[in-house]
């Protein structure tokens, strides 16, 4: 067990599996490199925090319970960057937006965070699909998407 400091949750103890290391950190964020995967208060969410500082934190959602037809598409050496993991063993994030207005807030469909759990090593990635976007509307698109099934 380690002790962090979270902006989410203040002083809490997490187990070594929920440690992340991102070895070119995120897009704006190259200095983050190792974060802590802490569970949000909220089902769905869940938030990505630095350790480094305690202010630098993302909410993430599993992209999948929104849009039932995303699919990962990204370039090869990023799965290889994570070290090449079963499909089992790859969990996939986006980065969340909350606006004053929550229910138009947004996921990051277009930089992915790829990580592989058993080995604790993640990425961000770019979409090599250019139908995702960086603002998907989460609460919109998930109520288009079950409309929309058989």
């Amino acid at each position: 067990m380690l002790r962090i400091q979270s902006k989410a949750h203040g002083s809490c103890d997490i187990d070594d599996k929920q440690l992340i290391r991102f070895a070119n950190g995120l897009f704006g964020f190259e200095k983050h490199t190792e974060f802590a995967l802490l569970d949000a208060t909220q089902h769905p969410f869940y938030w990505l925090q630095s350790l480094r500082d305690v202010d630098i934190s993302f909410l993430l959602i599993n992209p999948y319970l929104f849009r039932s037809d995303y699919v990962l598409e990204v370039p090869d050496s990023d799965i290889e960057e994570i070290g090449s993991p079963d499909p089992d063993d790859i969990l996939v994030f986006a980065i969340v937006t909350v606006p004053e207005d929550v229910r138009e807030m947004t996921a990051n469909l277009q930089g992915p965070l790829i990580i592989n759990r058993r080995d604790g090593l993640g990425r961000q990635s770019i979409h090599l699909n250019s139908t995702w976007k960086t603002r998907h509307r989460i609460i919109g698109e998930a109520d288009s998407t079950q409309d929309n099934a058989c």
